[in-house]
């Protein structure tokens, strides 16, 4: 069953202002304020006479103002249901793609068919948003974490053997990046990719590889012909997997429906609040426009 909260429970403390506010306007009499005080008695005795005190319509505008201060208090505290069937909380979950763009990939005939495999890990997100990281001799945030799925797609499609200026292969920079990424978005349990042969791969990325596990991600491998032994251990010691160029449905799979089932089993539930505080807004709105009402002279 759905759970009912207020998100902004916060705000409730100004409804015993207008219950103190609504006290003090029905001790005044008549609901005209400070008129009694001001005013001539005999003159507000033959005003009452001609019909031109309307001391029923100014209690009823009190009272409608009252009303539409309440209800905006109470949209404003946020009254909410948490649904459990929700796909994804934004900062919950992420992945990021940290693809090496060195001379010995983006120069080799499995170049094209690493970025297909690519695109289709970003198709396979759903509402999980997605970064790319960038290495070569060095690294660099080719995106940001973001839910824009089609733009990282765009992006990772352009990478090529200029995109990195930087000669060599440091995977591990590339992870540490990653890392840093997953931190700022907040995730809580994410996936980092590895597009790599295996070159400049060693203590360090398995040490970089290690601290992505204890941080809640999992890191898996994208490799191009065999898996050698270095990548293996990375994917052992990051808790991921390794896919070959031709496992693409194995990979969205991956990435898709087993990414809910892991973060459900380590007791991070997939929780959406949905506001119903709009919806007392606009009711906020009907005696608001009561206040507006002018009585026609004759």
């Amino acid at each position: 069953m759905d759970a009912f909260s207020l998100l902004r429970p916060q705000w409730l403390m100004v409804l015993p202002a207008l219950v103190a506010l609504w006290l003090v306007m029905r001790r005044r009499s008549a609901g005209l304020g400070d008129w009694n005080r001001v005013m001539d008695p005999a003159m507000l005795r033959a005003l009452r006479a001609l019909g031109r005190v309307d001391e029923a319509g100014a209690s009823r505008r009190g009272i409608c103002a009252l009303t539409a201060a309440g209800l905006i208090v109470l949209a404003l505290a946020g009254p909410a249901l948490e649904r459990r069937d929700a796909a994804a909380f934004r900062n919950l979950d992420g992945v990021v793609f940290v693809i090496d763009a060195s001379p010995s990939m983006t120069g080799s005939g499995f170049w094209p068919a690493l970025q297909t495999m690519g695109r289709f890990g970003v198709a396979a997100l759903g509402s999980r948003p997605g970064a790319l990281v960038i290495f070569g001799g060095d690294s660099y945030v080719g995106a940001e974490m973001s839910g824009d799925l089609r733009q990282l797609g765009q992006t990772l499609s352009l990478v090529d053997a200029e995109t990195v200026p930087d000669k060599g292969s440091r995977p591990e920079r590339g992870l540490a990046q990653a890392a840093m990424l997953l931190r700022e978005a907040e995730v809580l349990a994410g996936d980092v990719v590895l597009f790599s042969d295996g070159g400049g791969l060693g203590p360090a990325a398995l040490q970089e590889a290690g601290r992505l596990a204890e941080q809640g991600a999992r890191v898996s491998v994208i490799h191009v012909g065999d898996p050698n032994p270095e990548l293996q251990a990375l994917a052992a010691t990051g808790q991921g997997r390794i896919f070959g160029l031709s496992e693409t449905d194995a990979f969205a799979a991956f990435l898709g429906e087993q990414a809910r089932d892991r973060l459900e089993k380590q007791d991070y539930p997939l929780l959406f609040w949905a506001d119903f505080g709009r919806f007392l807004l606009l009711l906020a709105l009907f005696p608001a426009l009561l206040l507006f009402r002018r009585r026609g002279v004759t």
